[in-house]
Protein backbone atom coordinates (compact mmCIF):
# COMPACT_ATOMS: atom_id res chain seq x y z
CA UNK A 1 0.00 0.00 0.00
CA UNK A 2 0.97 3.63 -0.43
CA UNK A 3 2.05 4.32 3.14
CA UNK A 4 5.45 4.99 4.74
CA UNK A 5 7.24 1.75 5.59
CA UNK A 6 7.77 2.68 9.23
CA UNK A 7 4.06 2.33 9.97
CA UNK A 8 4.61 -1.44 10.02
CA UNK A 9 7.47 -1.07 12.50
CA UNK A 10 5.49 0.92 15.07
CA UNK A 11 4.31 -0.77 18.27
CA UNK A 12 1.22 -2.98 18.03
CA UNK A 13 -1.55 -2.74 20.63
CA UNK A 14 -3.43 -5.96 21.46
CA UNK A 15 -6.70 -5.97 23.38
CA UNK A 16 -9.50 -8.38 24.20
CA UNK A 17 -13.04 -7.25 23.50
CA UNK A 18 -15.75 -9.53 24.97
CA UNK A 19 -18.40 -7.96 22.75
CA UNK A 20 -16.33 -8.75 19.66
CA UNK A 21 -16.02 -12.33 20.94
CA UNK A 22 -19.78 -12.61 21.52
CA UNK A 23 -20.60 -11.46 18.00
CA UNK A 24 -17.85 -13.49 16.38
CA UNK A 25 -16.15 -10.36 15.07
CA UNK A 26 -12.74 -11.61 16.21
CA UNK A 27 -11.59 -15.01 17.45
CA UNK A 28 -11.65 -14.92 21.27
CA UNK A 29 -12.27 -11.17 20.95
CA UNK A 30 -8.58 -10.50 20.34
CA UNK A 31 -8.05 -7.25 18.43
CA UNK A 32 -4.75 -5.88 17.21
CA UNK A 33 -4.39 -2.18 16.51
CA UNK A 34 -1.55 -0.83 14.43
CA UNK A 35 -0.57 2.75 13.81
CA UNK A 36 -2.04 2.51 10.32
CA UNK A 37 -5.47 1.99 11.92
CA UNK A 38 -5.12 5.33 13.69
CA UNK A 39 -3.94 7.00 10.47
CA UNK A 40 -6.93 5.67 8.57
CA UNK A 41 -9.26 6.87 11.31
CA UNK A 42 -7.78 10.37 11.48
CA UNK A 43 -7.04 10.64 7.77
CA UNK A 44 -3.50 11.87 8.47
CA UNK A 45 -0.30 11.08 10.36
CA UNK A 46 1.16 13.62 12.75
CA UNK A 47 2.70 13.79 16.24
CA UNK A 48 -0.77 14.25 17.73
CA UNK A 49 -2.16 11.06 16.17
CA UNK A 50 1.01 9.12 16.94
CA UNK A 51 1.09 10.58 20.43
CA UNK A 52 -2.50 9.57 21.14
CA UNK A 53 -1.70 6.06 19.91
CA UNK A 54 1.25 5.86 22.31
CA UNK A 55 -0.74 7.39 25.17
CA UNK A 56 -3.36 4.67 24.74
CA UNK A 57 -0.68 1.99 24.60
CA UNK A 58 1.00 3.26 27.77
CA UNK A 59 -2.29 3.48 29.66
CA UNK A 60 -3.37 -0.03 28.71
CA UNK A 61 0.02 -1.47 29.62
CA UNK A 62 -0.09 0.27 32.99
CA UNK A 63 -3.65 -0.79 33.81
CA UNK A 64 -3.22 -4.37 32.58
CA UNK A 65 0.44 -5.21 33.20
CA UNK A 66 -0.02 -8.98 33.14
CA UNK A 67 -2.89 -9.50 30.70
CA UNK A 68 -4.51 -8.11 27.60
CA UNK A 69 -6.48 -4.94 28.23
CA UNK A 70 -10.24 -5.40 28.14
CA UNK A 71 -11.58 -3.10 25.47
CA UNK A 72 -14.92 -1.61 26.51
CA UNK A 73 -14.10 -1.79 30.22
CA UNK A 74 -12.08 1.41 30.44
CA UNK A 75 -13.25 4.97 31.04
CA UNK A 76 -11.32 7.88 29.57
CA UNK A 77 -11.43 11.49 30.74
CA UNK A 78 -9.99 14.18 28.48
CA UNK A 79 -8.60 17.25 30.31
CA UNK A 80 -10.16 19.82 27.96
CA UNK A 81 -13.41 20.45 26.07
CA UNK A 82 -13.79 18.28 22.97
CA UNK A 83 -13.64 21.25 20.59
CA UNK A 84 -10.43 22.65 22.06
CA UNK A 85 -7.12 22.19 20.26
CA UNK A 86 -6.31 18.59 19.39
CA UNK A 87 -8.54 17.12 22.11
CA UNK A 88 -11.13 15.72 19.70
CA UNK A 89 -8.54 14.10 17.43
CA UNK A 90 -6.82 12.40 20.34
CA UNK A 91 -10.13 11.27 21.80
CA UNK A 92 -11.08 9.56 18.53
CA UNK A 93 -7.86 7.55 18.55
CA UNK A 94 -8.42 6.61 22.19
CA UNK A 95 -11.96 5.49 21.42
CA UNK A 96 -10.52 3.20 18.77
CA UNK A 97 -8.12 1.61 21.27
CA UNK A 98 -10.25 1.49 24.42
CA UNK A 99 -13.83 1.38 23.15
CA UNK A 100 -14.72 4.31 25.42
CA UNK A 101 -17.29 6.47 23.66
CA UNK A 102 -19.15 9.68 24.42
CA UNK A 103 -22.93 10.12 24.34
CA UNK A 104 -23.12 8.73 20.81
CA UNK A 105 -21.60 5.37 21.77
CA UNK A 106 -23.19 1.91 21.96
CA UNK A 107 -25.70 1.75 24.83
CA UNK A 108 -25.16 -1.94 25.54
CA UNK A 109 -27.32 -5.04 25.82
CA UNK A 110 -29.18 -5.58 29.08
CA UNK A 111 -26.57 -3.60 30.96
CA UNK A 112 -23.56 -5.27 29.37
CA UNK A 113 -21.07 -4.07 26.76
CA UNK A 114 -22.01 -0.43 27.28
CA UNK A 115 -19.60 2.03 25.65
CA UNK A 116 -21.76 5.16 25.80
CA UNK A 117 -20.59 7.66 28.40
CA UNK A 118 -17.20 6.06 29.01
CA UNK A 119 -15.48 8.98 27.29
CA UNK A 120 -15.85 12.38 28.95
CA UNK A 121 -14.44 15.85 28.44
CA UNK A 122 -13.60 18.59 30.93
CA UNK A 123 -15.65 21.77 30.88
CA UNK A 124 -12.44 23.79 30.89
CA UNK A 125 -8.72 23.09 30.61
CA UNK A 126 -7.70 20.94 33.58
CA UNK A 127 -4.09 20.30 32.59
CA UNK A 128 -2.49 18.04 30.02
CA UNK A 129 -2.87 14.54 31.44
CA UNK A 130 -5.53 12.15 30.13
CA UNK A 131 -7.05 9.88 32.78
CA UNK A 132 -7.86 6.20 32.25
CA UNK A 133 -9.87 4.09 34.69
CA UNK A 134 -10.53 0.35 34.83
CA UNK A 135 -14.20 -0.17 35.53
CA UNK A 136 -13.68 -3.51 37.29
CA UNK A 137 -10.94 -2.57 39.77
CA UNK A 138 -11.13 1.23 39.78
CA UNK A 139 -7.41 1.46 39.04
CA UNK A 140 -6.55 4.81 37.41
CA UNK A 141 -3.59 6.27 35.58
CA UNK A 142 -2.92 9.68 34.10
CA UNK A 143 -0.86 9.84 30.91
CA UNK A 144 0.76 12.97 29.54
CA UNK A 145 2.50 13.57 26.22
CA UNK A 146 5.48 15.87 25.69
CA UNK A 147 6.73 15.78 22.09
CA UNK A 148 9.22 18.61 22.67
CA UNK A 149 11.81 15.89 23.28
CA UNK A 150 11.40 14.68 19.68
CA UNK A 151 13.57 16.93 17.50
CA UNK A 152 11.99 18.67 14.55
CA UNK A 153 13.35 20.63 11.62
CA UNK A 154 13.08 24.39 12.28
CA UNK A 155 12.76 24.97 8.52
CA UNK A 156 9.37 23.23 8.52
CA UNK A 157 7.43 26.34 9.47
CA UNK A 158 8.79 28.19 6.45
CA UNK A 159 7.99 25.29 4.14
CA UNK A 160 4.45 25.06 5.49
CA UNK A 161 3.86 28.77 5.04
CA UNK A 162 5.07 28.56 1.44
CA UNK A 163 2.72 25.64 0.79
CA UNK A 164 -0.28 27.40 2.36
CA UNK A 165 0.43 30.54 0.36
CA UNK A 166 0.82 28.55 -2.89
CA UNK A 167 4.46 29.61 -3.24
CA UNK A 168 6.02 26.16 -2.83
CA UNK A 169 7.52 24.13 -5.65
CA UNK A 170 7.30 20.33 -5.85
CA UNK A 171 10.64 19.83 -4.11
CA UNK A 172 9.52 21.92 -1.17
CA UNK A 173 6.28 19.98 -0.87
CA UNK A 174 8.09 16.63 -0.96
CA UNK A 175 10.68 17.78 1.54
CA UNK A 176 7.98 19.04 3.89
CA UNK A 177 6.03 15.77 3.77
CA UNK A 178 9.13 13.59 4.21
CA UNK A 179 10.44 15.70 7.07
CA UNK A 180 7.04 15.69 8.74
CA UNK A 181 6.82 11.91 8.67
CA UNK A 182 10.44 11.58 9.77
CA UNK A 183 9.51 13.22 13.08
CA UNK A 184 6.49 10.94 13.46
CA UNK A 185 8.80 7.99 12.78
CA UNK A 186 11.18 9.07 15.52
CA UNK A 187 8.30 9.46 17.97
CA UNK A 188 6.95 5.97 17.27
CA UNK A 189 10.21 4.07 16.93
CA UNK A 190 12.66 5.88 19.19
CA UNK A 191 10.55 7.53 21.90
CA UNK A 192 7.59 5.17 22.40
CA UNK A 193 8.91 4.04 25.79
CA UNK A 194 10.70 7.23 26.79
CA UNK A 195 9.24 8.43 30.12
CA UNK A 196 10.13 12.02 29.23
CA UNK A 197 7.75 11.83 26.26
CA UNK A 198 5.05 9.50 27.62
CA UNK A 199 4.58 10.10 31.33
CA UNK A 200 2.39 7.65 33.26
CA UNK A 201 1.25 8.48 36.79
CA UNK A 202 -0.88 6.16 38.97
CA UNK A 203 -3.88 7.94 40.49
CA UNK A 204 -6.48 7.48 43.12
CA UNK A 205 -9.85 6.85 41.39
CA UNK A 206 -11.24 10.30 40.44
CA UNK A 207 -14.58 11.34 41.87
CA UNK A 208 -17.58 11.93 39.61
CA UNK A 209 -15.72 11.10 36.40
CA UNK A 210 -16.77 8.43 33.93
CA UNK A 211 -19.05 6.53 36.25
CA UNK A 212 -20.45 3.45 34.55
Amino acid sequence: MNFPDFYDLAPVIRTRDPFAALLGAAHDGILEYRYLDAVRLAGHSCPTVAGAFLIGRAALNALYPDELAERGAIAVHMPAPEHEGTTGVMAQVLTLLTGAAAANGFHGIQGRFKRMGLLSFADHQEGEAICFKRLDTGACVAVELDVSWVPGDPAQSGRLMAILQNRADDDTRVTFANTWQARVRRLLLEFADDPRVIRVTPLQPPENKNEN
